[in-house]
């Protein structure tokens, strides 16, 4: 058995017994003497040969205990929203148990994480789709309703032309909410036309440039996972309009090896390497769709100011 492969108690008492062994031979073999009162030649001999064996210790020690340091490091660290963070296993064999554990350990979170997080992200998305569905069945029809009344008393009184204007803005911005909660146009024509009306409308509201760049030949992907390229962007736009004070956006769907890769980038001020890193709710809710989704999300600052967002999901399997 290697030296590296007995347990870490047994490493450490090695490495301490042969450095006792070492001394005692020196003592022994060599021409030292000590008087008492100690001299001062015997007095700096003792120190050198202390301050030796303590330097050999900790240079000896260190590899034993690089690994659990390595282990701390990371359990400190450690994100369930960055996948894959795992420790090479090595050292000795309570060491290397240890990581295995902590791997196997990591396996479980994420995959824990990623079946609760489906099912609150099915919740949510449910309960979007039946608000939206009372706003417009219900909400929109009663306002229609209205506009149609008002539209049958048309000349009787001047002011019932700034009600109906009212009504009409109250009936759009019902309509307004009812699609950011649930698009319908991502079920009925799919990703690149939700997108586009996305952006359309983004650009409308916010008075910015948008340019779009869709690939035409886009490998095919799940509902949910064009339903999580479609919230990223859009809390990416939701994101931009809040925060950047940037003049133009971009937002691309590009085809990868067998992926799709989302991008939206923006001229604006850009964000502090704490947020970037760490990130707000909007941003963690961003690494969540990405996780669940299979894929990979980066958020980073753009040469020349602003902040570019990257999804990359996998496609179906055909």
């Amino acid at each position: 058995m290697g030296f590296s492969r007995l347990p870490l108690f047994w490493r450490v008492f090695a490495i301490n017994a042969a450095l006792l062994v070492v001394a005692t031979l020196l003592l022994a073999l060599t021409p030292v003497t000590i008087h008492a009162p100690i001299a001062l030649v015997e007095g700096l001999d003792l120190v050198v040969g202390l301050a030796v064996m303590l330097a050999a210790n900790l240079i000896l020690l260190r590899p034993a205990f690089a690994p659990l340091d390595r282990l701390v490091r990371r359990m400190r660290t450690v994100d369930l929203l960055r996948p894959g963070q795992r420790l090479a296993e090595g050292g000795g064999v309570e060491v290397t148990e240890l990581v295995r554990t902590f791997n196997e350990m990591l396996d479980r979170l994420e995959a824990e994480r990623r079946e609760s997080g489906r099912r609150a992200l099915a919740a949510q998305e449910a309960e979007r789709l039946r608000i939206a569905l009372g706003l417009h069945d219900e909400v929109g029809q009663v306002l229609t309703g209205v506009l149609l009344q008002l539209d049958s008393l048309a000349g009787a009184q001047p002011e019932l032309e700034e009600t109906k204007q009212a009504v009409r803005q109250a009936l759009e911005e019902v309509r307004r909410i009812a699609q950011e909660l649930r698009p319908e146009i991502l079920d009925q024509l799919g990703l690149v036309s939700a997108l586009t009306e996305l952006s359309t409308r983004f650009a409308r509201l916010s008075g910015k440039l948008v340019e779009r760049s869709f690939a035409p030949d886009l490998p095919p992907l799940s509902s949910e996972t064009e339903l999580a390229i479609y919230r990223v962007a859009q809390e990416s736009l939701t994101n931009v309009a809040r925060h950047s004070e940037a003049g133009r956006v971009e937002v691309s769907l590009e085809k990868g090896v067998d992926s799709v890769v989302l991008r939206v980038a923006d001229d604006g001020r850009g964000l502090d390497e704490a947020t970037l890193l760490n990130g707000h709710g909007g941003l963690r809710g961003m690494r969540e769709r990405a996780v669940l989704a299979g894929g990979a999300l980066a958020i980073k600052a753009r040469r020349g100011g602003g902040v570019e967002v990257r999804l990359e999901v996998p496609a179906e399997s055909r």
